[in-house]
Parts: structure tokens; C-alpha cells; sequence
């Protein structure tokens, strides 16, 4: 694991951020761990940052005036050091800016802050991403957590007693997959009731992916009602993944997502890219909280 920041608020709920990727790797409320623990054997990550795509790129590269760039899958910030600009008891603030290693993939200024705070029961996120240089940057950001499941009482099963449930009515059709991870034009129907999705390990194939989603909170509620629960601040798309062995859950929020297939043109036509002119400033915020 890479060096760690750790944070705790005064009811004692504590955070660890790895200066890698700025992604955090512990959050515990009351002593215990809500934050999947990076198995390797199932998912060595926890809480991934995704910048500056979100999901696959078609070819796995990416166009900008007319040249070919790689780009993995999600980008590369969750790969990357950041460094500490300024931290408190409760708090920290984390930076990544472009270098000679990512304009190999991405041939652009930037700047990319990430405020993270921990106060009773929840962990907070403000990511600040700011165009530094004199052309308009086309960016995604996404973030990409998961939760033990099960977390509390129950079984992680069709019958378990866990669901997920949207603070808004959504649509049950969600996009098929497509190979290389692109999205495709089908669909598939989920057993999403207005804003409940009984969840079953066996419905994961790929992630359940709802583009533009009305909501702006989602909760992944167990047993008894317990709950952890997302909040979102300017992420349009919503998204819930699993794999049908592992024992977690992702919640996934987006401003991006991953190529239509078929598509072949350059970064910035990509549909859901944002253009953020030179000198500009975006912001985007995240909370976590449990919910008994």
C-alpha cells in the first residue's frame, strides 16, 4: 500500500487517503470498516478516482487533433501521486497537475484538487478540477467506491435483504455492454421498481449503468435498514457493479462514461466529455454517510 493520510473527526469516525490516486482506502464509523478492503482476489482497489475519461476508450486510445493517445480504461489519476496541500485534524486537501507522464495520454494543462473531510458518521469529497492551460479541456471525473456487502446482518444473496434504493423513480432499461467495455445501443431490463433495486450477485454480468439519472443519492440499504449511503453534487449518471463472486458493492458516480461503440472521433466529441475553457474551474462534490 502506498504512504496513507489518515483523518478523524471527533466522534472518532476516521479515513485513510493513499497519496496514490488520492484514493481512499479505510473509512470506519464506530470502530468498524465500511470501505471494501482491496482483495486482490476479487478487486485490489477500494475507492478509485477516475480522470480524465471514465470507462473504456474505444481501441483503448483516445483522439486529439487527429493523433492517438492510450488511455486505459477509467484514465490514469488512480495510478498517480499527489501531494499534500494543506491538512488538519479532520481534513485534506490532495493535488495531482499534469506532467510529462500524462500528456503521453493526454495533451493537456490541468490542475486536480481533492478535498476530502471526515465529520460524525460521514466522509466528504470536493474535487476541483481548473484548466491551466490555453486550450479547452475535455474531462470526465468519476468516483468509484465500494462497500463490504454484506456490511450488516444478512447474506449476500438474492434473498439476502439488501437493496439499493434511488431518492428518484429510475428507468429499469439500462445500457448492454458492449466488448471492450464500450456502451452499447441495446438494453437490458433490471428489477428496479420505481426507486428500489432488490439486489442479487447474479444479475452483475457488467455494471448497471443509469445515464442521466434523476436522482442524486442512492443508498445501499441492508437488513434492519442500516444503510450507506451517496450523495452527489453535478455527477449526472449513476451506477452500481459488482462481480456475481465478490463479496462488495460499488456505487459509481460519473460526469462521463465510456465510448458508444462505433464511435471513432476525437476526445472532445465524445458525448459526455465537459469542455472546460482555459483559466476555468469545475466542481463536483461526494459525500458518504451511514445510515442506521
Amino acid at each position: 500500500m502506498s504512504e496513507t493520510i489518515e483523518i478523524r473527526a471527533a466522534d472518532g469516525t476516521s479515513a485513510r487517503i493513499a497519496l496514490r490516486g488520492a484514493e481512499p482506502v479505510s473509512w470506519q464509523v464506530g470502530g468498524r470498516e465500511y470501505l471494501w478492503s482491496g482483495d486482490p482476489e476479487h478487486w485490489n482497489r477500494h475507492a478509485p478516482w477516475l480522470f480524465p475519461v471514465v470507462g473504456a476508450s474505444a481501441g483503448g486510445v483516445v483522439r486529439v487533433d487527429g493523433r492517438t493517445y492510450p488511455m486505459a480504461q477509467h484514465g490514469f489519476v488512480r495510478d498517480l501521486p499527489f501531494r499534500v496541500v494543506t491538512q488538519s485534524e479532520d481534513s485534506v486537501t490532495l493535488r495531482l497537475e499534469d506532467s510529462d507522464e500524462t500528456r503521453s495520454h493526454y495533451p493537456f494543462s490541468f490542475r486536480l484538487d481533492i478535498d476530502v473531510r471526515v465529520d460524525a458518521a460521514r466522509l466528504l469529497f470536493v474535487v476541483k478540477v481548473e484548466n491551466t492551460g490555453e486550450a479547452a479541456l475535455p474531462y470526465a471525473i468519476g468516483f468509484h467506491p465500494a462497500f463490504p456487502w454484506p456490511f450488516a446482518e444478512g447474506e449476500r444473496r438474492a434473498d439476502g435483504g439488501y437493496h439499493v434504493v434511488f431518492d428518484e423513480a429510475e428507468a429499469p432499461d439500462v445500457p448492454e455492454i458492449a466488448e471492450g467495455g464500450l456502451i452499447a445501443s441495446e438494453t437490458r431490463v433490471v428489477p428496479l421498481t420505481a426507486n428500489t433495486l432488490p439486489l442479487d450477485p447474479e444479475m452483475f454480468k457488467e455494471a448497471l449503468v443509469f445515464l442521466d439519472a434523476k436522482s442524486r443519492s442512492m443508498r445501499f440499504v441492508g437488513p434492519g435498514d442500516k444503510a450507506i449511503a451517496m450523495a452527489v453534487q453535478d455527477f449526472p449518471h449513476l451506477a452500481i457493479w459488482t462481480k456475481p463472486t465478490a463479496p462488495f458493492l460499488s456505487l459509481e458516480c460519473w460526469t462521463g462514461h465510456a465510448d458508444r461503440a462505433g464511435f471513432e472521433g476525437e476526445l472532445a466529441e465524445r458525448d459526455s466529455q465537459r469542455l472546460l475553457a482555459p483559466g476555468g474551474q469545475a466542481l463536483h462534490g461526494v459525500g458518504l454517510s451511514l445510515q442506521d
